[in-house]
């Protein structure tokens, strides 16, 4: 398997390759020369989530990873997640929960980056190499990478938080990991600030081949390829389904349409925003505007640029990737375009007060908590869909527990951590702050990788 970037001037490379670059040189993301096909067999009822697993990725690696080392990360990964079906399907009235949540913080970005780090792990061993990874997390996605990196000689891990915008829970996962090779920053800004801090770095070629910089934020492929795996489990256990899925960065939605690509029988691709709607709106008008960021109770989506959405652009350009370029260049400049869109995706936005009652509905009617970005999922779903006859799943992106005001605010009731998480709110923090300013974060990276 070869890859290419979405804006068409970097060199075709391997997955080795592209795993370790996470961005291509050219600004682009990388996405596959081609799209695999797979064998209805491999969703087949009642298979472990492992087989499935190895079936799924391994067209994705071949020619970089053996079968049999990619089944042993795979292995590795979800042995110690809290469900034996590491992703379960589980009814809730008319729809159904894809339960995202059961890794060790507690959030869907667990799926991928336990394979990520692990992945990252036996590429630069197998090249004597050590590489620095930089982060930007709108909350789940710091604490995952941390996970996946923490402890491990080839890594070294610094996350950029946006201040006071992630949830407590959130930000004390990333926080209360004291280990030499984990550092944590609170932006003053916005996650999208942080993000184009990232992509700054990354644009800094001597900064970049200094520190042997990569990525862990979903620009990096195999955050996506690994997250298509849930989604041909979920049609294994119930069939051809629709998902409604929260987004914000469009990573997750993404790997649901990669799956559709490459052989899954999907009815339905539903989007859920909150407030900060720019993929909603581009559903309904084909305009792309970037508004400002307003805080919300789902704050793991308070996103107006998605990254991911570059790679679905590039594809519905005709993979042009010059034109893609021109497009992302004049939204980056004017902060609006017309892009290219297709009627494959439907949307809604859900605002907190619906956000809320979606929580206290649900807790009334099933005796179930829910985090506030699976109720932007159900809110969207009850909308949406298009068919009873067609079973809609919702997307169940995190546990309650990492959003516990929200839920107190709707049900009064504060969910509980995990009893191995059960002292999080006692331990100690380590983080720095810096403002939104590209030269202070690099030097605050040099200082502690060289």
């Amino acid at each position: 398997m070869q890859y290419v970037s979405t804006r068409g001037l970097a060199p075709a490379l391997g997955f080795g390759d592209i795993l370790l670059t996470g961005l291509a040189p050219d600004g682009g993301l990388y996405v596959p020369a081609t799209w695999p096909t797979l064998a209805p067999e491999v969703w087949a009822p009642g298979r472990p989530y492992g087989e499935v697993a190895v079936d799924v990725m391994f067209p994705f690696v071949e020619g970089s990873l053996s079968r049999d080392d990619l089944a042993a990360m795979v292995s590795e990964a979800y042995a110690g997640f809290d469900h034996p079906a590491v992703c379960p399907v589980v009814p809730l009235g008319d729809l159904h929960l894809l339960e995202l949540f059961w890794g060790p913080t507690l959030a869907f970005k667990d799926i991928a980056l336990q394979m990520v780090g692990r992945l990252f792990d036996h590429e630069l061993r197998a090249r004597g190499e050590r590489a620095t990874i930089v982060v930007a997390t709108s909350g789940d996605t710091g604490s995952a990478a941390i996970d996946a990196c923490v402890g491990r000689p080839t890594l070294d891990i610094v996350v950029l938080h946006p201040a006071g915008r992630v949830s407590e829970v959130q930000r004390r996962q990333m926080t209360t990991v004291h280990e030499p090779n984990v550092h944590n920053v609170a932006v003053e800004g916005t996650f999208d600030d942080c993000q184009d801090l990232v992509k700054a770095l990354f644009a800094d070629v001597a900064f970049r081949e200094q520190v042997r910089l990569s990525a862990m934020n979903s620009i990096n492929w195999a955050r996506v390829m690994a997250q298509v795996v849930y989604y041909v489990t979920a049609t294994a256990a119930l069939g051809r389904c629709s998902f409604t899925v929260p987004s914000g960065n469009f990573g997750n939605i993404f790997a649901a349409w990669v799956a559709e690509q490459i052989g899954l029988p999907i009815d339905q691709l539903v989007i859920a925003a909150n407030r900060n709607d720019i993929l909603a709106r581009w559903v309904a008008s084909g305009s792309m505007v970037a508004e400002e960021v307003v805080p919300t109770v789902s704050p793991s989506m308070d996103i107006q640029v998605s990254s991911n959405h570059e790679r679905l652009l590039f594809e519905l350009s005709g993979r042009d990737g010059p034109a893609t370029a021109d497009l992302l260049g004049r939204f980056r400049s004017l902060g609006a375009v017309d892009a290219p869109r297709t009627n494959r995706f439907d949307a809604a936005t859900i605002d907190d007060t619906t956000t809320l009652a979606t929580i206290r509905r649900v807790h009334n009617e099933h005796g179930m908590l829910i985090d506030p970005h699976t109720a932007v999922g159900i809110a969207a779903a009850l909308t949406q869909r298009r068919s009873l006859d067609v079973p809609m799943v919702a997307v169940a992106t995190a546990h309650p527990a990492k959003f516990p005001d929200a839920v107190e605010q709707a049900t009064g009731i504060r969910p509980a951590l995990p009893a191995r998480l059960a002292d999080l709110l006692e331990r100690d923090e380590h983080y720095d702050g810096l403002p939104n300013d590209i030269s202070a974060v690099r030097a605050y990276v040099l200082a502690r990788v060289t």
